[in-house]
């Protein structure tokens, strides 16, 4: 039986339907997925047809790089056993139809070496280990500068927040602008950017994807400070020179996270360090996808959807 995915077949045209599956080659799994999330930064611009080019761009494609599930066909070689829960950031497994990211299907194949064996304790929460990994390669891999204020809290900005306060000395400042979402803070503050008069951040990690941010976030930096841009941007970025020259200032760009970072991610939360627990608020089952991606991209309550594929059928 060829399984569902979810396919974006053209911006804001989205199906869950039935998909050709790859044949599994030496050193593939078959994982049967359970849940998947929603990205509301990378999938909302693919929904749109707002995405730059990447390569494997393109329309049908099926989405995603946030899920967990079972592997039902295992590979001797990683030691990965049928049973074994595991997170599967994306798959290229549907033949014709593109997959960036692919991970949005009641079943992948794909390579044993790019999942990750996960606790069965941590569920559905598992689906934000790429998000957290993110968030760790932007304040917390080597090279990178911790934050002393992030820009934005819904899940990246919140995992930002976190792992600075799991691996520093210092609780972080973040700016929200929603004051629905100013509540959920673990061990730090979260103000409106209007009532901070604080000025000379050493260093400020930015997830809110405004591309108008830059001249702001330059006005609050210390002399020789650094802005880490760990958002996803839409259109081009910006700023005046004058302000960012007389700083001497700094600006970095965290991009996708690497392999060791999820496995520091993973040890974190393994160790007790770092929660991923209350960032989750809404869940579909995944054969009403549709209606579930515009609740992610629209609700200013959801901070992150999850689709249920246990019941897709």
């Amino acid at each position: 039986m060829n399984p569902l995915a979810v396919v974006l077949e053209a911006p804001e045209r989205l199906d869950v339907r039935p998909v050709s599956l790859a044949s599994p080659l030496d050193g593939d799994v078959i994982v049967d997925v359970e849940w998947s999330g929603i990205s509301t930064g990378t999938e909302r611009l693919l929904y749109t047809g707002a995405m730059p080019q990447f390569p494997g761009m393109g329309y049908p494609l099926v989405p995603g790089y946030e899920c967990v599930g079972r592997v039902t066909k295992g590979d001797a070689s990683s030691g990965l056993k049928e049973g074994d829960r595991v997170f599967v950031p994306g798959a290229r497994c549907f033949g014709d139809i593109k997959g960036l990211f692919g991970g949005s299907a009641s079943r992948v194949v794909t390579p044993a070496a790019r999942v990750v064996r996960v606790a069965d304790g941590l569920g559905e929460e598992a689906t934000l280990l790429a998000l957290a990994a993110t968030a760790y390669h932007a304040v917390a891999a080597p090279g990178a500068q911790l934050p002393e204020l992030i820009v934005g809290h819904g899940v990246l900005g919140r995992l930002l927040a976190r792992i600075t306060v799991a691996v520093g000395e210092k609780a972080p400042v973040v700016w929200e602008t929603s004051e629905r979402r100013r509540s959920g803070a673990q061990g730090y503050q979260v103000i409106d950017p209007a009532d901070d008069t604080s000025r000379g951040y050493a260093s400020i990690c930015d997830a809110s994807g405004a591309a108008d941010i830059l001249d702001t976030l330059i006005g609050k930096l210390s002399p020789g400070g650094e802005i880490t841009l760990a958002g996803f941007y839409e259109a081009r970025l910006g700023f005046d020179f004058p302000p960012a020259f007389m700083r001497e200032a700094r600006i970095r760009i965290a991009a996708e996270w690497k392999e060791q970072d999820l496995h520091d991610t993973v040890r974190l939360i393994g160790d007790g360090k770092l929660s991923l627990a209350g960032l989750i608020t809404h869940h579909s089952c995944a054969l009403e996808a549709p209606s579930a991606y515009r609740t992610a991209f629209n609700d200013p309550d959801c901070l992150k959807m999850i689709l249920d594929w246990r019941s897709a059928k």
